[in-house]
């Protein structure tokens, strides 16, 4: 596969503003101090976890990669996302409290697999 693409790159910007969108409305609701350190506190173990799920679907999917598509880009994402960015949460002693990860699941997963659904209904997205 060639160089890699704008529509991929794009993709990419998406997946990462929306993890980091998501630590700072997390943040917000609970009326967190020390916004800029608080927020990378919070977000590194996500993003290292879409950042992993984007390379996990480069190398299992490459030759026929879609970075629009929500299965299994969308899907492989957001479930490494989730998954990597609670185990390094725990590494890094922060909370992972049930009710925790089920709303940071969700709402990942509203994000995450959400805007591809979107991009899908747009005719400069589709194949």
């Amino acid at each position: 596969m060639g160089p890699v693409s704008r529509r991929t790159v794009i993709a990419a910007v998406i997946d990462l503003l929306l993890v980091v969108i998501f630590c700072a409305i997390g943040r917000r609701s609970h009326d967190e101090a020390n916004v800029v350190a608080g927020l990378a506190t919070t977000a590194w173990p996500f993003v290292t976890g879409a950042v992993i799920g984007w390379a996990a679907t480069w190398a299992l999917y490459r030759d026929k990669f879609d970075a629009y598509l929500i299965f299994p880009t969308g899907v492989l994402v957001w479930v490494c996302t989730v998954v990597a960015g609670m185990v390094l949460r725990v590494v890094s002693g922060q909370g992972t409290a049930v009710s925790f990860i089920l709303v940071a699941s969700t709402v990942l997963a509203v994000f995450l697999l959400g805007w591809r659904g979107l991009a899908r209904l747009l005719p400069a997205t589709k194949n």
